[in-house]
């Protein structure tokens, strides 16, 4: 980000130079910066303009509860940075031929968002030109114009990544407009997916705790798929989303300070025989500018209140657009306070480390 080289911008360059001779410091949030070298790991150098004066280091990834704590408790005693419309992303070239007149939602591939540590993904899928598409759309149905890519080339990352990464759990939350027969499990088994399934037969029917996540690891049942098409469960053995979570309102209405009420789809939020919880935080008008300034207090604050909403239950799922952008610590920073919260009760995941 960045503008012109301000007294501020100079200053920093000095300091940054001055740390260079005397040993450079680890950097802390907050920090000022010229780019992302000059922050530490876990961070990147943004300029949350209007904001902050200049660039400062902010988090640009996920603390890992698995690593930092255990993997030995229930998948539903954890929290998951999640992102809204995965899928869609900033200069994403056109694969249609047609320039593309539609939102976009995060700045980095799928890839980067799980490696940085986002844990759920959220994706809308259409039929379109013969296949699986995922899609910005309405009505259920996908244009040219409106359209992302294949299903299969995102699913790829996945498995790549599933792949790579032996321990990790990924859960997709799809909003489904799929109606060809086998349509989406043809995709999973193309893309080798398929493998790594966690069958609907394990999943608690009603609010029981899930499996352990060691198990799930073990086992390499490692990929959670919900749909929001019931008859998907029968006919394609695919979760329907509203059988096991409940969810509050997304867009604006889920961004009302004090208020957290589930959607029309979900059950109440305090209806504890779904075990787990989707808290949705972003307008419904994505904007990149004012991204980094309601990733912060508001965020927190309606954890706690969707806490209290959800009959004394801390969300599992946070989902945000632009997941990097922030003041500090982001949506980072509230994925801790909720893993906190769940782990050991604190207000910050790393606390629980020492409890352990």
């Amino acid at each position: 980000m960045g503008g012109t080289f301000t007294a501020a911008a100079a200053a920093a360059a000095l300091v940054l130079v001055m740390a260079g001779l005397f040993g450079a410091a680890t950097a802390n949030i907050g920090d000022k910066c010229l780019t992302s070298a000059d922050c530490g790991a876990g961070q990147w150098c943004f300029d949350c303009e209007p904001e902050l004066a200049g660039s400062h280091c902010v988090r640009s990834a996920a603390t890992n509860p698995f690593q930092l704590v255990n993997n030995s408790l229930p998948f539903n005693k954890y929290a998951y940075l999640t992102t809204h419309n995965s899928f869609a992303i900033v200069g994403e070239p056109s694969h249609t031929g047609i320039p593309r007149i539609t939102f976009d939602n995060q700045e980095d591939t799928v890839t980067d968002q799980l490696n940085n540590g986002v844990r759920a993904l959220m994706l809308d899928t259409y039929d379109f030109k013969g296949d699986v598409w995922l899609c910005h759309s309405s009505g259920g149905k996908c244009n040219d114009f409106t359209a992302f890519e294949p299903a299969l080339d995102t699913f790829k990352e996945i498995e790549a990544f599933l792949s790579a990464n032996p321990s990790e759990i990924v859960t997709l939350i799809l909003e489904d407009y799929v109606n060809a027969p086998n349509g989406l499990t043809n995709v999973f088994n193309t893309s080798g997916l398929q493998k790594y399934w966690f069958p609907v037969s394990k999943m608690p029917q009603n609010g029981q705790d899930w499996p352990l996540v060691s198990d799930m690891v073990t086992s390499n049942q490692r990929l959670l798929v919900f749909t929001s098409a019931r008859s998907k469960q029968v006919t394609e053995g695919i979760a329907y989303q509203w059988n096991f979570m409940v969810e509050n309102n997304y867009g604006d209405d889920g961004m009302d300070a004090g208020e957290c009420s589930n959607r029309a789809e979900s059950a109440p939020l305090n209806d504890k025989t779904k075990s787990l919880v989707l808290m949705n935080y972003f307008p419904s008008v994505p904007v990149k500018l004012t991204a980094c300034l309601q990733h912060n207090k508001g965020l927190t604050d309606m954890a706690s209140t969707c806490y209290s909403a959800a009959g004394n239950r801390w969300a599992n799922f946070i989902a945000v657009d632009y997941y990097k952008r922030s003041e500090g610590g982001g949506a980072f920073q509230a994925t801790d306070l909720l893993n906190g919260m769940l782990l050991c009760g604190c207000q910050d995941v790393k606390a629980c480390q020492d409890l352990v």
